[in-house]
């Protein structure tokens, strides 16, 4: 008791602690005025249109604006829910994600591991650019080019289907195909821009492990199990996290883009459902109640796979 009333009496006034604090910021300025710039951006693009969230709980009226409209409570949550459609959208947008998920994340990390390996320059560099270039290639034209190669008339696919006897296949609109095309669409696409973290992560593996393990006779492939993935492994558990942590934010554009009546029954998620509601119907308090359900989800997913990982593994977001 006496040891912590003496260091609470020899504790620096609160006066001298922030002017210990204003001086480092004085000789480290050029420092925060690198920070302010991203600070600004999430504040006005995160923060403020947090603002937007009241309007989940009222029947928005432009005139009357967000304050001013009426407060109808969790109405707009108990219509969503009534609604015969609500259960298929949500299940749609939970079996897209986890698709993706579990037949996408690994990849990235089998292509860094791969390319790590490399030995000649020449053909890393070639690998590279083969697989990072489909990542800038905007949404419009990768469904458009998706389209062309699968169309039932002069698409690549049913040409070949057709030289063999085959009768054409239209995958766009049979909705057993819709899934796997826009899955794998996307690892296409995001797959080589994906390894490049992991490169990174890969570059600062111990050298001295990787010799001691050669010494030791180790084949390439256990290097790789033994001291390559376990040297990475906090940022795989970290990248884990986040992406089941947005498992519900399937991505709007190509979705949108791939839609069409045939396959409308499992190409229907959230984002596109909020758009039409939200935008098209200017329904805009029913459609912001249900992007709150939606990120509430992505929330709650997110600190359960945080806490799982740091049982598990000792890593995580925090």
């Amino acid at each position: 008791m006496k040891a912590h009333t003496t260091l609470l009496q020899h504790k620096p006034p609160i006066k001298v602690r922030m002017g210990k604090v204003f001086k480092k910021m004085r000789v480290h300025w050029p420092l925060y005025v690198l920070l302010l710039p991203p600070i600004i951006y999430v504040a006005i693009f995160s923060y403020v249109p947090m603002y937007g969230v009241l309007l989940a709980f009222k029947q928005y009226q432009p005139l009357k604006g967000i304050i001013g409209s009426p407060w109808v409570g969790f109405s707009h949550f108990e219509q969503f829910f009534s609604s015969p459609s609500s259960w298929r959208i949500i299940k749609n947008t939970v079996l897209i994600s986890l698709y993706s998920l579990v037949a996408g994340f690994p990849l990235p990390i089998l292509l860094a591991v791969a390319l790590n390996e490399v030995r000649k320059h020449w053909f890393k560099k070639t690998v590279q650019m083969v697989t990072y270039a489909p990542y800038f290639i905007s949404s419009v034209v990768l469904v458009g080019i998706v389209m062309q190669v699968l169309d039932p008339r002069i698409g690549l696919v049913n040409q070949f289907i057709q030289f063999f006897g085959g009768e054409p296949i239209n995958f766009m609109g049979e909705t057993q195909f819709f899934r796997s095309i826009y899955v794998w669409m996307g690892i296409w696409q995001g797959t080589g821009y994906g390894a490049i973290i992991y490169l990174a992560a890969l570059a600062g593996v111990s050298k001295d492990l990787q010799e001691a393990s050669i010494i030791d006779g180790a084949s390439k492939v256990r290097r790789i199990w033994h001291v390559d993935l376990p040297s990475i492994r906090p940022t795989i558990v970290i990248l884990l996290v986040l992406s089941i942590g947005g498992i519900m934010g399937v991505g709007f554009e190509t979705i949108y883009l791939m839609q069409n009546n045939l396959n409308l029954s499992v190409s229907e998620i959230i984002a596109t459902y909020v758009y039409k509601v939200g935008l098209i119907n200017s329904n805009y308090g029913f459609s912001t109640a249900i992007g709150l359900f939606n990120s509430m989800i992505n929330l709650i997913l997110l600190i359960i796979a945080n806490f799982t990982a740091r049982k598990l593994t000792d890593s995580g977001l925090w």
